[in-house]
């Protein structure tokens, strides 16, 4: 579990993320043990009681489970459950903004499809415009 922290928001937060991008991107499956509250306390120098309260965020969110002397675990349905909540989540907060970058700067679809491409699709937008 790599991660670096910031000050933008206190570490457990930032720890609770990290597992649910993990989970999103497939890393951590349905299913799959999460890395013990020791090790990653170890591994990046923080407080265990850090690591266990991003861990119990989660486990309120109903993402992960605890199994009496075997640790925590990713639910079934977890996937589905922050897919849900993480586009939804999207769609009220960072679309709003985007979709404001996107008219100001007078975007077509066409192009902004083209800017996927990387470097040859933005050179692709300045042709189009």
């Amino acid at each position: 579990m790599d991660i670096e922290f910031n000050n933008s928001q206190p570490i457990y937060r930032q720890l609770r993320d990290r597992v649910v991008a993990l989970i999103l991107d497939g890393a951590l499956k349905e299913g799959d043990p999460l890395p013990s509250v020791r090790n990653v306390a170890a591994e990046y120098r923080v407080n265990p009681l850090t690591v266990l309260k991003g861990y119990q965020e989660l486990s309120g969110e109903g993402l992960v489970e605890t199994m009496r002397g075997r640790g925590m675990f990713v639910k079934d349905g977890a996937k589905g459950l922050l897919l849900e909540a993480e586009r939804k989540k999207f769609l009220e907060e960072e679309w709003p903004r985007v979709y404001a970058t996107i008219e100001r700067l007078g975007l077509s679809a066409k192009q902004l499809l083209a800017g996927q491409n990387g470097a040859n699709g933005l050179g692709g937008m300045k042709e189009a415009r």
